[in-house]
């Protein structure tokens, strides 16, 4: 009798499968790095085949060590890094190049050129969204515009569009021979397409764009069952699909309004539950939607998205090597006892919320003779928190809503200098929960709610326990002057890039 939840994450560095069990622990996990691919300054790609070749091998391999079969599996749930946009073939199953990543900027031109009529919030009404980079429209513009393949094919119909969610389902599902193009309402509200009112794409964002709107998946729930696994003996619906921000939002059970998460990852994204109410942001923020179970009304989100965080981290590993793995950071920041006057803006992609400047690149300032690589590394961990700040202080303009704690999830919570001055500069306790892989628990929890596996979030509520909180501990006067300190440093990051 199958008894597992599987759940897929693919993320921006990794792919990870996790199985949780009716209770949302986790029983075994595998997980695969693919390739950062970086083809001129300022473009980020990923090789998709790589991408689903992982994850296969992760979902194997987490069953394997586990000594779990295919049929042991109830349903299986798919997160994933959002934005990163991909065209392929439906007849061959070929990508027609590399998928264009989330943090990518070469479509700053065409994003420019949309807000000389109209302005950077020229969509905003529609879409809750800014003309940025970012977001998958301008991606697939990009494509149609440089490559003649593509528009030859799109006029037989050949065409397909998605970002890693959809791709993944339509290979798991069959891919040329019979793969479903779908996608779910949190990923279709990051494409700058999607009408956050109808929940459905735009056909005047689309005319402008000129996407046609036939490349486009078909746009779901949540949580519903969408096809079937057609490989590997499983028998299992796919049946959750979230963004993977959404996912760790669902994951943490920010199911009320008012309540709030962050995730430390790749980057750092932080979403506020507003129910079933749109709220446009007056102070940089997006509006996305947060989930949509089955025939539930739709909930939505201020997010606060932030590019460089976790990645910041690996820059100092790979490009400096100031740092041999990931997990060193903390033990060499704590050398010193404070930054030395030394502040790292990590605009390498520009400023995401609440800026939005794509002319903005990284700097690191205040440097003096006096400055090491213990205040290098432990600038780049505060950039962290002083960026979280500065998204909450935003939130909380917008919405009325004052912090009054912060749940916290991904990757960068084991590092416990961080998190402290997290607090610190916050003056909030920081909450982290028992079980901190929340992106892969919430597309378990949202696959497992059609399948019956739950019967409502109030079980998953309760499945929720915290694990440690950072109370914090700086004076005022001090959390006042460092922070006055980096807003001036950010401000020394604008007005880089020209065109």
């Amino acid at each position: 009798m199958s008894k597992f939840i599987l759940a897929i994450d693919q993320g921006t560095t990794s792919t990870r499968c996790i199985v949780f069990d009716r209770d949302g622990l986790p029983i075994t996990s595998d997980q695969k790095e693919h390739r950062q691919i970086y083809p001129q300054p300022g473009w980020v790609e990923h090789d998709p085949m790589e991408i689903w070749s992982n994850t296969m091998e992760v979902t194997r391999g987490a069953l394997h060590k586990a000594n779990l079969s295919p049929q042991d599996i109830t349903c299986i749930g798919i997160t994933n890094q959002r934005e990163t946009t991909l065209l392929w073939n439906r007849l061959t199953g070929e990508p027609y190049s590399n998928a264009i990543v989330w943090q990518d900027t070469r479509t700053a031109s065409i994003c420019a050129q949309l807000a000389q009529e109209g302005g950077q919030d020229r969509f905003r009404p529609k879409v809750g969204l800014p003309l940025a980079t970012y977001f998958s429209g301008p991606k697939i513009s990009w494509l149609l515009d440089h490559n003649p393949e593509i528009q030859r094919d799109i006029r037989k119909g050949e065409v397909l569009f998605g970002n890693m969610d959809t791709w993944l389902i339509w290979n798991l599902t069959g891919g040329k021979h019979g793969g479903i193009h779908v996608t779910d309402v949190t990923n279709a509200s990051r494409s700058m397409m999607m009408n956050l009112e109808t929940l459905s794409w735009d056909w005047e964002i689309l005319g402008l764009l000129q996407i046609p709107e036939e490349i486009l998946p078909a746009i779901k729930s949540s949580s519903e069952v969408y096809g079937y696994v057609k490989m590997d003996k499983f028998e299992a619906p796919i049946s959750g699909i979230l963004g993977d921000q959404q996912a760790a939002l669902f994951g943490q059970t920010c199911f009320q309004p008012g309540e709030a998460k962050n995730t430390y990852g790749t980057g750092c994204f932080m979403l506020l539950n507003t129910g079933t109410n749109i709220i446009h942001s007056n102070n940089g923020l997006l509006t996305t939607l947060g989930y949509k179970i089955g025939n539930s009304p739709a909930v939505y989100c201020l997010e606060g998205s932030i590019a460089i965080t976790g990645a910041l981290v690996q820059w100092l590993r790979d490009n400096l090597k100031i740092i041999t793995k990931s997990s060193d950071i903390e033990e060499l920041a704590a050398g010193v006892d404070d930054n030395g006057g030394v502040y790292f803006v990590p605009a390498f992609s520009g400023l995401f919320a609440p800026y939005w400047r794509s002319d903005a690149r990284g700097i690191i300032i205040g440097l003096t003779r006096y400055a090491n690589d213990a205040h290098l590394a432990r600038a780049a961990l505060e950039s962290t928190a002083y960026q979280t700040r500065e998204v909450v202080e935003a939130m909380q303009t917008d919405s009325g809503i004052q912090l009054t704690s912060l749940k916290v999830d991904g990757g960068m919570v084991v590092n416990n200098l961080l998190m402290q001055f997290q607090a610190d500069i916050l003056n909030v306790p920081v909450v982290k929960p028992t079980i901190t892989e929340t992106t892969a628990l919430g597309a378990a929890y949202s696959a497992g709610l059609a399948c019956g596996v739950w019967k409502s979030s109030d079980e998953l509520k309760s499945n929720w326990q915290p694990d440690k909180t950072w109370q914090p501990q700086m004076f005022q006067e001090e959390r006042d002057r460092l922070f006055a300190h980096w807003r001036k440093a950010v401000t020394r990051t604008f007005d880089w890039v020209d065109e």
